[in-house]
């Protein structure tokens, strides 16, 4: 029989050279004769507990009870019964003596006495946690006594343990027997190790060892008097010192109180079930108990009820303990979450709490669970996680952002749902500085090209404002071929102001990046237009902007006269108050979205404010047109950025057809957009000296296209016919006939920008002589045009420049005739 016993507890082990646990610092307490030790797996590191029980030689009777322990523990499983892992027996040396000692491995556990004074619970919580874990211990002990027909026979304070997420487990089952009801005659002991129960903790029957009265009882009446014994010291505070102590009540809470009187009745028969005791007790309906009770079904909850739940459970668990928040319910919320029994709201819960913890226990506990819901389908979960991403995006790694969330989020950029492109756009801010270049440059760029001509336009104000922040993290080739492109070409030719203004601080923000041509022949005359823009907030910005270009330029100048590096180390320079806070603005229009309180006055100081107001406005109220403007905007000031642009220096039907484009048909990026200026401006005279000597068939094609685009265009009566083409001619016609190739070329994915990206100026800006007649001539389209482009008036006139009245055909013989014939 021992040698039986003996390869059942070493069954998982052969001795201590082959144990895979370390065994490390025992606690000061533990049931009867073990000693509790803390320990760590030898595989991977992780907590365990560890049981020793030792004896002088193979046949102690502690040894014997300690078997039967092991076998018990091994068989039994339970949620509430201590999880074991493995199992040994060896011979340890003692001094010159060898000592036999069984070894269990559990789940990491630490005794209840010392998670009590360690917690230092008071008050109602204190009383909320006993309840739930007594809770906890009557389920084990009914399970035992109702469901398996067996008797624990010691059920008391050193034999309950506390897991790492506070729950509190039964153990110590030495004295574990089967209630044998079958020999109710017999006077042979029923609990084989019965004299392991300390006096105190045995009632009175067992004390007189009365085993016919006892198999005559029901089989939870030994239990439940330890269930009494178990509450008692919980409440008083001190270990149970004899039986008579019982009878003190003063500690007991009252709705407890008769419960408690009935675990503890002298009659055997009339104790209380422990089954009844959960669900009849006033005592366990509590907060915490409910809370808890809850969460452990959530799956079968429906979603008005998880709803509700979730809508209550913040303000709940502020009055909880935090510990048991965080330690309970955290581990329990992430796990629904995770599993997808969980609504949306439940993530704002999670985040609430994994707020309490430090950096560290947040990155373990709560930033597995995110990582995973992004790649969940359900779109009220991906709204709050982009929503709430500050919270918790600085604690990612940039590997993890890269490789395991990015992929995720980046389908919200193309997502049917405004909102949803909007918060994936906002999201970049916290997410963007983890990204490696290869993402950015080949992925994300792309993505926010397409979002710079959306329909929505606080979404295209916010992709401006998104890649002003991100500039920092793009390498040179990347920035000079992507911003200065969307910034002018885009967001300053937008019809919604706040993109313009977005636009102007974009540029002002990230002014460092560009060198000095770039800044005379591309931005200064893109923003200098803006001077006289129809909304007052743009022209603020773009003198502000117009200021700041033309120090670096004077910065530039006296570095080129004086040859003193020292004048200017970069183009850069100290941004303005206006003009500095462009993260900031971009943050704040998340909180503004939908306030339309706020869009009233534009201050210059809190300019990019009221910027993020009207952006915010629009988004939700606009529909999926062409042309946009703030909810305050008038209907004059709708229509003012055509009536503006459309004056004679041809500026207006350049941005007017661009911004058609990019928020009509522009669906692949920035690839089909042209620059405002390629090469430098030649002077007027060679302008119209250019136009001379064009050929009369080559202008045809420009004035086609032009027509295409801006056939509402009609010239004022008054223009001059010679000199209205030449002024008003945009260089997007001469850009589309010379440089332009079909659609069909710009799908190239490896370079988004390419198409528009304006070539280096040269050294020189004087025209060639064959430049009239080159097909690569971007400012042909100022040429005067022949005089086809007026053919309805010369034909009507029958004169024109360089005419003969020589020629036959002008009729100039028919009224020679005519006079001689009437003279």
């Amino acid at each position: 029989m021992f040698k039986f016993l003996k390869e059942v507890v070493a069954g998982s082990g052969s001795g201590l050279k082959d144990f895979p646990y370390t065994i490390g610092e025992p606690y000061a307490s533990a049931w009867g004769s073990w000693t509790h030790h803390q320990g760590n797996s030898k595989d991977d590191g992780s907590p365990v507990s560890i049981f020793s029980l030792s004896g002088s030689n193979p046949q102690d009777r502690h040894l014997v009870a300690g078997r039967n322990g092991v076998r018990r523990l091994r068989t039994v499983r339970h949620p509430n019964i201590l999880s074991f892992l493995h199992s040994t027996e060896a011979e340890v040396p003692d001094g010159p003596a060898m000592k036999h000692t069984i070894y269990i491995v559990t789940e990491p556990v630490m005794p209840l006495s010392e998670k009590l004074k360690e917690l230092n619970l008071g008050g109602t919580q204190r009383d909320e946690y006993f309840a739930w874990g007594l809770h906890q211990i009557s389920k084990a002990v009914s399970f035992l006594n109702n469901d398996c027909k067996l008797v624990h026979g010691n059920v008391c304070l050193a034999s309950v343990v506390v897991t790492q997420t506070l729950d509190w487990k039964l153990h110590a089952f030495d004295v574990l027997s089967e209630f044998d009801a079958n020999n109710e005659a017999s006077g042979s002991p029923m609990l084989q190790f019965e004299w392991l129960v300390g006096t105190q903790y045995k009632p009175l029957e067992l004390s007189k060892s009365d085993w016919a009265s006892i198999r005559k009882s029901p089989p939870w009446a030994i239990d439940s008097w330890g269930l009494g014994c178990l509450i008692y010291e919980l409440f008083s505070g001190v270990k149970l010192a004899r039986t008579e102590d019982l009878r003190n009540t003063a500690s007991i809470p009252k709705s407890l109180l008769p419960d408690y009187q009935r675990l503890l009745s002298s009659i055997s028969s009339r104790r209380l079930n422990p089954s009844k005791l959960i669900d009849n007790s006033e005592f366990f309906q509590n907060k915490l108990v409910e809370t808890i009770q809850f969460m452990e079904v959530l799956n079968l909850k429906d979603s008005v009820e998880k709803d509700s739940f979730f809508r209550k459970l913040p303000n709940i668990a502020e009055q909880l303990p935090r510990e048991i928040v965080l330690k309970k319910l955290l581990p329990v919320l992430a796990s629904s979450l995770e599993f997808g029994s969980a609504a949306a709201p439940a993530l704002t819960v999670l985040l609430k709490m994994g707020s309490w913890l430090p950096a560290d226990q947040f990155s373990i506990k709560v930033l597995p669970t995110i990582v995973k819901l992004f790649a969940s389908n359900d779109r009220a979960i991906r709204a709050c996680l982009l929503q709430h991403i500050d919270q918790f995006g600085e604690s990612l790694s940039a590997q993890t952002v890269d490789e395991q969330v990015f992929p995720h989020v980046a389908t919200g950029f193309s997502d049917t749902t405004g909102s949803i492109r909007e918060l994936t756009l906002k999201s970049m801010l916290v997410l963007a500085p983890k990204l490696s270049q290869r993402t950015i440059s080949g992925s994300l760029l792309k993505y926010l090209s397409k979002l710079q001509v959306d329909e929505e336009p606080g979404i295209r104000t916010n992709t401006t404002i998104l890649l002003g922040n991100i500039a920092s993290y793009m390498n040179d080739g990347t920035r000079k071929r992507v911003l200065i492109n969307a910034f002018t070409v885009r967001a300053l030719r937008d019809t919604f102001p706040p993109a313009r203004a977005a636009g102007i601080m974009a540029l002002s923000v990230t002014s460092s990046y560009y060198e000095m041509t770039e800044i005379a022949t591309r931005i200064l005359p893109n923003i200098v237009v803006l001077t006289f823009d129809p909304d007052s907030d743009v022209r603020t910005k773009a003198f502000q902007a117009t200021d700041q270009f033309l120090q670096i330029a004077k910065q530039h100048h006296e570095k080129l006269t004086t040859g003193d590096n020292r004048v200017a180390d970069s183009t850069g320079v100290q941004l303005k108050p206006g003009n500095a806070g462009l993260l900031g603005w971009a943050m704040s229009s998340i909180t503004q979205k939908g306030k339309p309180s706020d869009h009233g006055s534009i201050s210059t100081s809190n300019a990019s404010n009221s910027q993020v107001s009207a952006a915010s406005t629009a988004t939700a109220d606009t529909q999926a047109t062409v042309g946009y403007a703030p909810s305050t905007s008038s209907s004059v000031d709708r229509a003012a950025p055509t009536s503006a642009r459309s004056s004679v220096d041809g500026w207006g039907e350049l941005e007017d057809g661009n911004i058609h484009e990019e928020n009509g048909s522009d669906k692949e990026g920035w690839d089909d957009v042209d620059p405002f200026d390629d090469k430098p401006s030649p002077s007027l005279l060679s302008n119209i000296q250019a136009a001379q000597k064009r050929p009369v068939v080559q202008p045809k094609q420009a004035v086609s296209n032009s027509s295409k685009s801006h056939h509402v265009k009609v010239p004022k009566s008054e223009d001059d016919p010679l000199w209205g083409p030449i002024a008003a001619a945009p260089p997007k016609s001469a850009s589309k006939s010379a440089d332009v190739k079909p659609s069909t070329s710009h799908d190239d994915e490896d370079d988004l920008w390419g198409s528009i990206a304006a070539p280096p100026p040269k050294s020189s800006g004087k025209p060639s002589k064959t430049a009239a007649a080159n097909s690569d001539d971007l400012w042909g389209a100022i040429a005067a045009p022949p005089p086809a482009t007026k053919a309805r008036p010369l034909a009507s006139s029958g004169r024109g420049r360089g005419t003969k009245p020589a020629q036959p055909k002008l009729g100039a013989q028919r009224i020679g005739r005519t006079s001689s014939t009437g003279m």
